[in-house]
Parts: C-alpha cells; sequence; structure tokens
C-alpha cells in the first residue's frame, strides 16, 4: 500500500514493468527480476506498517523494494527456480480445482514446486520465456485496472492509502482471465520470436 497521491506513479510502473515483462522477459531477464524483486519487497514491508505516518510508509516502499530488487538479481539461477516453481504451482492448483476442488496439499505443492523448479534450470530459455509472459500479462492488467481506478482502494481523511490486490484485482470478472490469456500467448509469440531471431544473427565460430 502508497498513499494515494502515488497510486497513479505506482500503477504506470506496474504497466509498463508488465509490459517489458510480457514481450521482453527473456531479453531482460535481470531487469525483469529487478523490477519483480522491487515489487515483491515493496509489498512485504510495506504491509507490516500502519497508516499513521505516511512519509515512513514511503519509506518503507522504497527501502524493501531496493533490498527486493538486489537481491532478486543477485540470485539470478534463484529467480529462474522460482519461476519454474511458480509455474508449477499454478499448473498445479488449477488440476486440482478441477479435479478435486479446493487447494492441494502442502506436500504435494512443496513436492511440485521442487520438481518445477528443478526443470526450469534444465530448460531455462522456454521458463523464462512462459514464465514472464504470464506475469507480465498480469501484471500489465493489473496496472491498467489501478490507473483506471478498479484495483484500489482508499480510505477516508488524510491518511488515505492505495491500496493494488495483485491476485484478484476485479473478483467475478471472465474476461479478466479470456484477456491474462489472450496476452500471455502474444508475450510468448514475441519472445519466441524475436530470441529465435537474435540466436539466428549471432556469427558462427570460423571453422580451424
Amino acid at each position: 500500500m502508497l498513499p494515494v497521491r502515488y497510486a497513479a506513479p505506482a500503477a504506470l510502473v506496474l504497466t509498463v514493468g508488465g509490459l517489458i515483462s510480457c514481450f521482453a522477459g527473456y531479453r531482460l531477464f535481470r531487469v525483469v527480476l529487478g523490477l519483480y524483486g522491487f515489487f515483491l519487497g515493496a509489498m512485504i514491508t510495506t504491509s507490516t506498517m500502519g497508516t499513521a505516518n505516511m512519509w515512513y510508509l514511503v519509506l518503507a516502499a522504497v527501502v524493501g523494494g531496493l533490498v527486493g530488487a538486489v537481491l532478486m538479481v543477485a540470485a539470478y539461477f534463484l529467480g529462474v527456480g522460482l519461476v519454474g516453481a511458480g509455474l508449477a504451482a499454478l499448473a498445479l492448483n488449477g488440476v486440482w480445482r478441477v479435479a478435486a476442488g479446493g487447494d492441494p496439499p502442502t506436500l504435494v505443492l512443496v513436492l511440485v514446486c521442487v520438481v518445477g523448479a528443478l526443470v526450469a534450470l534444465s530448460v531455462v530459455r522456454y521458463v523464462v520465456v512462459f514464465g514472464t509472459a504470464i506475469a507480465g500479462a498480469w501484471t500489465l492488467i493489473v496496472g491498467v485496472l489501478a490507473l483506471t481506478g478498479r484495483s484500489t482502494v482508499a480510505g477516508a481523511g488524510a491518511r488515505d492509502v492505495w491500496v493494488v490486490y495483485p491476485l484478484d484485482p476485479m473478483p467475478g470478472r471472465w474476461w479478466i482471465l479470456a484477456l491474462w490469456l489472450a496476452l500471455s500467448l502474444a508475450g510468448v509469440i514475441v519472445q519466441l520470436s524475436t530470441t529465435t531471431k537474435t540466436a539466428k544473427r549471432k556469427p558462427r565460430p570460423a571453422a580451424a
């Protein structure tokens, strides 16, 4: 959460970050890791604070975001593993809800995340492309909804705060999931085509 006066700039950062991640996540993976590390760090630090002092809230968001960005960029391969674990957890939750309803057991979730992380490290390119496209598409949607004022909650009086809901910005709106899928597919196609072209342009070493 942030003071309301910072809502528009923060939403703009989410939108731009989502665009970069969705359509250039593989080529700019370290940048994307830094962005999401910043988002995560800012969310964690501000969620543990009250709203009595807005300057402390902003300072906590900046400091927590910078720490998160540094840690995420420094842990490059950890980031790849986390992307794979996240995709595995997402797939497991989707399948489990359809097959059995509810959430999967914690032990099963942990095991699937570990397997997902190991697989991710063996096929880094494709995992990064799919992971950044999916995460970027969702971040883009959340940012645009925040810019239009549809995913924010403001308090009352001088202590108004802006809260963005990253997991469920507009409950019950099926078209958001359809848009997420479409943007994710577009991001995957763009990233695979651009990275393939880049690889083809690299000169081959001369034969001895």
